[in-house]
């Protein structure tokens, strides 16, 4: 439900006498938002795949090798799914669209905008 002209001006109010007041606590949770959480787990969970298509090329030393590659594989790729699934949800959620369904396009690009920025401040 968005907020009223009136709710958003004391809610800019508040956040503007916070970051006045203490500017490390406002810059320390920015940081750490749920979208910050869900990018690392998903850079985990790319290097987990990248690791096992590895292991996966190297079912020529042996079989093992390559079913240990495809199992890291799924459970890496799961993870990644995972994590944008929730990131497109939380998306949704803060644009106060209630219904709605999970679009892996529209996660990737508001993923790749994400890293964009971040790159840019830095």
């Amino acid at each position: 439900m968005p907020l009223t002209p009136h709710e958003q001006r004391i809610l800019e109010e508040i956040e503007r006498k916070l970051a006045e007041e203490d500017p490390r606590l406002v810059q320390s949770v920015s940081k750490a938002t749920v979208a910050a959480h869900a990018l690392r787990r998903i850079r985990w969970g790319l290097a987990g795949f990248l690791a096992g298509f590895i292991l996966l090329l190297m079912f020529v030393a042996s079989l093992w090798f390559a079913v240990g590659g495809f199992v890291l594989m799924l459970l890496s790729g799961l993870v990644v799914y995972h994590y944008l699934k929730r990131m497109g949800r939380d998306q949704l959620r803060s644009h106060g669209e209630g219904g709605g369904h999970f679009s892996v396009t529209a996660a990737l690009a508001r993923l790749a905008e994400r890293l964009r920025r971040s790159r840019g401040n830095q």
